[in-house]
């Protein structure tokens, strides 16, 4: 069991945390050995009670100012599992703040509060071998165990170490360079000798430069990295770290490599990234493509979504800047024309496509993109597969394609080639022009409008399909009825009672708990949170959780049952992050009521 770490705030694999030390730590944190005499902001909490390579030592009695690292074995980057488990040390509990020397093979089965990788500068400049390395201990590890690598950390590379899963890192090698003559920045390291001038203001860099020496070398360089861990814990505040890490990591190729290969390794992200998030999502190059949050929503619109309004023409539009698409004067022009007799599908680089009723749901409504009027061949491919995807089993009568030439046209005729379906294209020079306006409206002739209570209803079966699995739409919203005014919806049963309601600011439902009884009565799978026998007030603490259904995120809807309460909140953990951790917050509870 662990006690002393906590995580409070996650942005994908890396997190916000605390070590709950005498005088309390904010992680991601650099940190020290006790008795160095390190220059710059760093926290010198850690005591290495040392090897037992050359004879086996005490247990330490330690205290709760600093973590403990118990006497320990390690190893190599790249030692044979069979060597590292043969001399593996088996680490005892103790009850102050501890941390284990572990390996990928060996981090399993030990109850500390801090895990350090050994031979950690060894995985460094290899992509797949640190991506490997660091996704195996965060996996064998429970969820408020910190993750420390020691001797890697410099300013250009600990945004990247942090959006790995790195929790703690140390100034050693940043101090080392500096004895070296290398000074530090988060894009390069110079040779001090080839500096005309200091490219910073902390105060070692305030000593006139035919002055700077090593020693003050050494201290910037301790600076910017402690300067360069305030800036990542900004970003993971904001849920910005990998806008940043996408622009930051171009500085070195293996950071690059680094953070592509992170891509690959979806399951790891994707059980860490929430589901909503209050900043905008920032797609500036193609890397964007393979974002957690881009992939999940395709793969649900495509999985899970089901077109109701296909016994009506598909009208393909482009997007808009502007967000939600309803909102821009583009598609109020496109509305003008159409006037509800046919769907629209919004298409888009990086979403891919954007069914009407999905238009606020996360992260449809919170993305921007650069945008040059070009496609790229990879965003064509993308869309592509996207919108083939969406119209294999969709049955429109007819597809509508008001779309520009660029790009766009070039998606249409791909999928429309690929499906063996004929596309009708209505834009002759630009989508808004009042000869393609006009010959959308005449395409649309003879068919009818479909009400405004079809359109509401559509919007909540539809957001419920895409939140809580195929089928929930028409499961949990059979005899439906709205009220309020789109997007401020609020879903009803026949008897008037309220079921959910629909948070405009993410477009996703928020469940009472006469809708969460439906959803655990219903045939969709429900997200569950088993916990003790108490009646929860305001939130659910990670220790009174007996059980957690595996596939529930950060931000998802779940239902909170035991033998003394009901109810339903938002989760605030990952499901196997609420199994594992004996600190923190995992569920905000939204409505409770007592057995």
């Amino acid at each position: 069991m662990t006690d002393y770490f906590e995580v409070h705030e996650r942005d994908s694999a890396a997190r916000l945390g605390e070590l709950r030390l005498a005088e309390s730590v904010t992680t991601p944190a650099l940190v020290d050995d006790v008795d160095a005499d390190t220059p710059g902001a760093c926290h010198r909490v850690l005591d290495d009670a040392g090897s037992d390579w050359a004879t086996e030592r005490e247990v330490p009695a330690g205290d709760e100012s600093r973590i403990t690292v118990l006497p320990h074995r390690g190893f190599p980057a790249g030692t044979p599992e069979e060597v590292a488990d043969a001399f593996a040390v088996d680490y005892p509990d103790v009850d102050v703040p501890s941390a284990a020397v572990v390996s990928p093979d060996t981090a399993a089965g030990h109850s500390c509060d801090v895990s350090v990788l050994a031979g950690a500068p060894g995985y460094v400049g290899h992509a797949s071998a640190f991506v490997d390395a660091v996704t195996a201990v965060r996996e064998a590890t429970p969820a408020d165990t910190a993750l420390y690598l020691p001797g890697v950390a410099t300013p250009r590379n600990v945004a990247t170490l942090v959006y790995a899963g790195v929790d703690l890192v140390d100034p050693h090698r940043a101090v080392v360079r500096g004895t070296e003559g290398r000074y530090l920045t988060t894009d390069e390291a110079y040779f001090l000798e080839d500096l005309d001038e200091l490219p910073c203001s902390c105060p070692a860099c305030q000593t006139p430069r035919e002055d700077f020496d090593r020693e003050d070398c050494v201290e910037h360089n301790v600076n910017a990295l402690a300067a360069e861990l305030r800036r990542v814990r900004r970003r993971i505040r904001d849920g910005r770290l990998r806008d940043y890490v996408e622009g930051q990591a171009r500085q070195d190729n293996w950071l690059t490599a680094t953070f592509r290969r992170l891509d690959q390794q979806y399951g790891y992200l994707e059980e860490r990234t929430p589901l909503i998030r209050r900043a905008d999502l920032s797609a500036a190059s193609e890397d964007s493509l393979r974002r957690v949050e881009i992939q999940r929503f395709a793969e649900l619109v495509t999985d899970r979504y089901v077109p109701r309004f296909d016994d009506r023409p598909l009208v393909l539009v482009p997007c808009s800047a502007r967000k939600p698409y309803s909102d821009s004067q583009s598609h109020k022009q496109y509305h003008d024309a159409i006037k509800w007799r046919a769907h629209v599908v919004s298409m888009t680089s990086p979403i891919g496509v954007v069914p009407q009723e999905l238009e606020l749901t996360y992260p449809a409504q919170h993305y921007d993109s650069v945008v040059t009027g070009r496609w790229t061949a990879n965003e064509i491919e993308f869309v592509s597969r996207v919108l083939e995807r969406y119209l294999e089993d969709a049955e429109y009568p007819e597809i509508i394609a008001h779309v520009p030439g660029e790009g766009y046209r070039d998606i249409c005729e791909r999928v429309a080639d690929s499906l063996g379906r004929e596309f009708t294209f209505t834009v002759t020079d630009h989508p808004t022009t009042a000869d393609s306006l006009g010959n959308l409206a005449a395409e649309l002739e003879g068919w009818d409008r479909y009400p405004k209570r079809e359109r509401e209803h559509n919007t909540i079966r539809a957001v419920a399909d895409y939140q809580f699995g195929a089928g929930a739409g028409d499961e949990l919203f059979d005899d439906l009825s709205t009220a309020g005014r789109y997007p401020q919806l609020r879903a009803e049963d026949g008897d008037g009672t309220q079921l959910a309601t629909l948070a405009q600011q993410y477009g996703v439902l928020s469940l009472t708990t006469a809708g969460a009884r439906r959803w655990v009565e219903s045939d969709v799978p429900t997200k569950a949170v088993d916990i003790e026998p108490f009646v929860p007030h305001g939130s659910v603490l990670a220790p009174g959780i007996t059980d957690a259904s595996d596939d529930i995120r950060v931000g998802d809807d779940v239902v909170v049952r035991g033998d003394a309460a009901f109810g339903v909140g938002r989760a605030e953990m990952s499901g196997p992050e609420m199994r594992s951790s004996t600190r923190g917050i995992a569920v905000q509870m939204r409505h409770v009521e007592e057995r």
